[in-house]
């Protein structure tokens, strides 16, 4: 067996077994490959025996390339994954990966876009497409973005089978989660918009959002659109589309919406990832307060 077999063992439970997505296999098997390359392990017997030391070894070496310490705990945990997953399949009595814990990082509180931002952002983009049609394009995904909380990745994916949208849509999230998201009437008129316009046939089998040429649109595409509308219209470097989403959860979690609902619109495996927007709701009801009160 090559390193390159068990590359492909590997890619192959992550995208199958585990329903990751494409991302992240390839992060994943970029990080064992870089292991295998510099141990020059060949076998699963040769992974499964890899203990803490061979990881803080691997470690220590990309931190000397410069890595972060938020890189170096995504690694950390590729590589983890990577031992277990050969731990089972030598049969070992104990498939844990070795036990080590990863460098700490500071977790930011993401930045919210206001609701007249988002909509400014939105037809700035269309404004400056150069194609009218590709305009009613972006202008339709960031609204999804904001009105619907999706993310990029999910906007993407909807199909031709999807139009036209309903009052509710079923989207597939992370690890194939579906859920069930709510979609705004200005929203469903962007997409309609959009379809109208565009140049190409709807196929129910194919992309519903496509590039200039036909084939599913690149979330590149849509983020360097943003990048050039938030410089004309001033906004900082953290209006993003993926903003979007977090200003969607801010929103509603400010307007009263619970912790638990909030899940389950974002499709959050676990409530605490839902939890961090208290303190973004928090943060913003202080700079309120400190802007408003007279000793402030």
């Amino acid at each position: 067996m090559t390193s390159a077999d068990l590359l492909e063992a590997w890619c192959g439970h992550l995208a199958q077994g585990r329903r990751r997505s494409p991302h992240t296999v390839r992060a994943y098997s970029a990080a064992a490959a870089r292991l295998l390359a510099r141990t020059g392990a060949g076998s699963w017997a040769e992974v499964a025996g890899m203990d803490g030391a061979a990881l803080r070894a691997q470690l220590a070496a990309r931190r000397a390339e410069g890595l972060s310490n938020a890189s170096a705990a995504r690694e950390l945990s590729a590589l983890k994954g990577f031992i277990a997953f050969a731990r089972a399949q030598t049969g070992a009595a104990d498939a844990a990966p070795p036990r080590l814990r990863g460098p700490r990082i500071r977790k930011g509180l993401p930045r919210p876009v206001t609701p007249d931002e988002v909509v400014g952002l939105a037809e700035e983009v269309a404004g400056l497409a150069r194609e009218d049609w590709i305009g009613a394009r972006d202008r339709a995904v960031l609204l999804l973005l904001y009105g619907a909380g999706l993310r990029i990745a999910e906007a993407l994916s909807l199909t031709g089978a999807d139009h036209p949208l309903g009052e509710r849509l079923t989207v597939t999230g992370k690890g194939g989660k579906q859920r069930v998201t709510p979609i705004l009437p200005i929203v469903r008129a962007a997409v309609a918009e959009y379809v109208q316009r565009c140049p190409w046939p709807l196929d129910p089998a194919g992309p519903l959002f496509r590039g200039a040429k036909g084939g599913a649109l690149g979330q590149g595409l849509v983020q360097k659109a943003v990048a050039r509308a938030r410089v004309t219209l001033g906004l900082p470097a953290t209006a993003t589309p993926h903003a979007l989403r977090h200003s969607f959860a801010t929103h509603l979690l400010g307007a009263g919406v619970d912790l638990r609902s909030l899940q389950e619109l974002l499709g959050h495996a676990s409530l605490g990832s839902t939890q961090i927007y208290t303190r973004v709701d928090a943060a913003t009801l202080l700079d309120t307060y400190r802007t408003a009160h007279p000793r402030a």
